[in-house]
């Protein structure tokens, strides 16, 4: 028979039916420079640094805290500065 049959699927799509993409669609989407992809997060660190548990007076912890985000690579600056501007101490 060369009817047209009832249960033949159609190819084409409405886009009009397509989902609106919110924002949590785009909050988890991968970002691409060209063909390149951007990584999202904590950048990959140097390896070098050590964790350490370390007691500082109040007053210090409190000032280069409210300097805002960052305070802790600015203090590990301040403190590199000194060593490298003071000779050991013995």
């Amino acid at each position: 028979m060369t009817g047209n049959s009832k249960n033949t699927a159609s190819g084409w799509i409405d886009p009009d039916d397509a989902p609106e993409l919110g924002d949590d669609f785009f909050e988890h989407a991968d970002l691409y420079e060209g063909n390149r992809l951007i990584r999202r997060g904590r950048p990959r660190g140097s390896g070098q640094k050590v964790s350490v548990t370390v007691r500082y007076d109040l007053d210090v912890l409190e000032t280069f805290r409210a300097t805002g985000k960052g305070w802790q690579t600015r203090m590990n600056d301040v403190l590199r500065e000194y060593v490298r501007t003071h000779p050991p101490m013995q």
